[in-house]
């Protein structure tokens, strides 16, 4: 009676909890941690659209690549999810999704103007405040070589705290490029012991005295008042460290891209998966599913909740996934559940299985979460856009779902127990399955994925021939054309206007985002060459009375640069490194980690494939399905690589390493494939339910989780087999 009376209380507890989770993500309580304050992306809210344009009248490209890099980075301090891109010759935009103020961000973001070090003996005058003003104009400076150095020469700039023998002094890290680092170093050479002034937009705004020569490219201004003096300092220092000096032609709110239909089917996509997945797992793993069930519901509101309070952007992509990691969330609970089973199958009670079975099951889970918690926290750190958005999301994804499964589950599980679940007709067990010979299928398996990648290599050829270029890029990859449209009557919806422009342009690639405030949308479609430009001119005036002055086009450029695309691809091999070594170190054998590593490319490339056979779009939502893959394929892997370990020890003198292996994979098979199939399912459903865009991103999602299940089971056990086999040989030949 006691046992059931705790179990109660426990059940009645959680229940508790969990019924004020889900309040307080509906809103009931209020607007504290509530789904409808998530912070959502230019695709499903709007934002602000502002465009620059470069005072130079002739920027070099290289000039202009810069400088859109540069201001990529500050507009990721508003939103992961901001975009930068050039529109003409020298107009850069800067999309900024999930606000609305265009003041307050034009006023925040600065106007980007120019910045330069000037000595201030010769070149300035002292006023009666103890301010100087400049003598000369910028470009006369520029003449007289008086300039130290410029924005281009800085990298960055931050304020600090420390604590000195006389107290708190508040100061601003300088960081310079190669080329500032010798001009300065030159400089403070020259004018030891003098002030060097730092001029903004014309305006002497401090000036240090240079105590020493700096030459590591790292300089210290000391003197400011209070932290937020010197953040100020720092944040001017850093919007006037652009190659290109940039003034405002214009601010917009757009409307949403896609708006509330996307927002409806994703979210009843979330929610048919997720009864999909209740029913599978307590149909096969009867009152443990139903505690995973529950414990997964709190897992969906605590994510929902905290992607409010940590205010993270939500995008479409960013809705995509987190559909995708409840089928994820799901994994750590079959690991455990499946010990639990084979802890029955040895003759154990019901309690001593389930303490088994989460004892047992630890390892896989902390080192398959560990490893893909790096991946995140690489990407984070060293990857910016969509990468570090993604990023955020996945690593929250992660936490949340251990502590769901490991402690939230247990917790419940337990309270069942108590409450008189203690049969093990409640939990089944695993039944007895004859080992397969997945050593012996492995050189097909083998053959096989050669074949596939062979394929896609074969088509990215094709494709070049015939398209132009390897994959069929969108938008966000190689650009477009931007056309602002203004309306005289009622203006039309998106789909609407998507529909007239692709019939016009023969292009089903239209984007399209009303302009809040102003009678008018602006549409991105592909290249349009003068002709098409016309046409579309004149289609417009025919079907909509428009006069064609009120019709403007800019060509824009790729929102995915070349330096995001180089972050993303550094951020991805550092990460594949940094896995590697966790892996060598905790299996204590190389050869797991390479192995993993191959099978992770593996998956990659089967996914590559499938993007140049049936040429889906590569754009932004591109590099987060090819990082889901990276992450959920290592995870998978890790499972099979932690049960191999285990009967490694505990193998006896007539086992060999292929029976080990072997044995292992059939042990794992349910595992792998409940994990993948109730993955399968949430992805499945929205590729069924999402618009066309959310099927550019399932699609291929749903190609690298079943890859991913294929090559853990046949691959990556072998490919460790083998490895094992080729470094012995190696040793005994020394």
């Amino acid at each position: 009676m006691k046992d059931k009376s705790q179990g109660s209380i426990k059940l009645a507890g959680f229940l508790v909890v969990l019924a004020l989770t889900v309040l307080m993500t509906l809103g009931v309580l209020g607007g504290f941690g509530s789904a409808e304050g998530i912070k959502l992306g230019l695709d499903l809210a709007g934002g602000v659209s502002i465009t620059y344009e470069t005072v130079k009248e002739d920027p070099t490209q290289t000039e202009v690549d810069d400088t859109i890099y540069k201001m990529q980075q500050r507009a990721d301090n508003y939103s992961t999810e901001s975009a930068v891109y050039q529109e003409g010759d020298r107009r850069v935009v800067v999309d900024i999704p999930g606000v609305q103020d265009a003041n307050r961000i034009l006023e925040e973001l600065g106007n980007a103007g120019s910045i330069q070090f000037v000595p201030v003996e010769g070149n300035m005058t002292m006023g009666e405040d103890g301010s100087y003003t400049l003598d000369y104009t910028i470009e006369e400076l520029y003449e007289k070589g008086q300039v130290v150095i410029d924005g281009s020469d800085i990298t960055t700039a931050s304020p600090k705290a420390y604590n000195d023998t006389i107290g708190v002094d508040y100061i601003v890290i300088l960081e310079l490029n190669a080329s500032g680092t010798t001009k300065f170093a030159k400089a403070t050479e020259e004018y030891l012991g003098q002030e060097i002034a730092i001029v903004y937009d014309g305006k002497v705004i401090s000036w240090p005295t240079v105590q020493n020569v700096i030459s590591d490219g790292t300089a210290t201004i000391s003197g400011q008042r209070d932290m937020q003096e010197a953040s100020n300092l720092a944040s001017t220092i850093r919007i006037g460290a652009l190659p290109l000096e940039l003034k405002e032609v214009r601010s917009n709110v757009v409307g949403a891209k896609l708006g509330e239909e996307a927002i409806q089917t994703s979210l009843l996509a979330g929610a048919v998966g997720l009864i999909l997945i209740f029913l599978f797992m307590i149909v096969f793993y009867r009152i443990p599913g139903l505690a995973a069930s529950l414990a997964l519901v709190f897992y969906v509101t605590l994510e929902l909740i905290l992607l409010n309070l940590l205010d993270i952007t939500l995008t479409l992509p960013g809705v995509a996934g987190i559909v995708l990691s409840i089928g994820m969330a799901v994994d750590a609970n079959v690991i455990i559940f499946t010990r639990i089973r084979e802890e029955l199958l040895t003759g154990k009670t019901v309690g001593s299985s389930m303490k088994l079975g989460f004892s047992k099951a630890l390892s896989a889970i902390i080192d398959g979460n560990v490893t893909t918690l790096i991946a995140a926290a690489i990407l984070a750190v060293l990857g910016s856009g969509t990468v570090k958005g993604f990023a955020y999301t996945l690593a929250l994804g992660i936490i949340l779902s251990m502590f769901t499964a490991l402690f939230v589950t247990r917790f419940i599980l337990k309270a069942f127990y108590q409450l008189g679940f203690d049969k093990e007709k409640f939990y089944g067990i695993q039944k007895e399955r004859k080992v397969f010979d997945f050593i012996k299928l492995s050189p097909k398996c083998y053959l096989l994925s050669g074949l596939v990648i062979a394929v896609g290599i074969v088509f990215l050829f094709i494709n070049r021939s015939t398209i132009g270029s390897a994959f069929h890029y969108g938008l966000d990859f190689k650009g477009g054309t931007s056309t602002e449209v203004f309306f005289d009557g009622d203006l039309p919806g998106n789909d609407e206007i998507s529909s007239f422009v692709a019939g016009v342009i023969n292009d089903n690639e239209v984007d399209v985002a009303p302009v809040v405030g102003d009678n008018a949308v602006i549409i991105k479609t592909k290249e349009l060459d003068l002709e098409t430009r016309t046409a579309l001119s004149e289609a417009f005036s025919s079907q909509y009375g428009i006069d064609g002055e009120r019709i403007t086009n800019e060509s824009i450029s790729a929102a995915v640069s070349g330096e995001m695309k180089r972050d993303a691809m550094l951020a991805v091999v550092i990460a594949t490194i940094c896995m590697l070594i966790y892996i060598w170190i905790r299996f204590k054998d190389f050869s797991f980690g390479s192995s993993a590593v191959i099978a992770l490319v593996h998956d990659v490339l089967v996914v590559v494939t499938l993007y140049a056979v049936i040429k889906l779009t590569v754009g932004t939502t591109f590099i987060a399905c090819m990082l889901t893959i990276v992450g959920y394929s290592i995870n998978a892997t890790i499972v099979i690589f932690d049960r191999i370990r285990e009967n490694k020890a505990e193998m006896l003198k007539k086992d060999t390493l292929e029976d080990v292996v072997n044995n292992s994979i059939t042990q794992t098979i349910s595992r792998s494939i409940n994990t993948s199939l109730t993955t399968f399912i949430m992805v499945f459903v929205l590729y069924l339910f999402g618009l066309d865009s959310v099927k550019e991103f399932a699609l291929p999602l749903m190609v690298g989780v079943v890859c991913g299940a294929y090559s853990s089971i046949c691959i990556t056990g072998a490919l460790w087999y083998h490895f094992k086999g080729l470094f012995g040989k190696m040793k005994k030949a020394e």
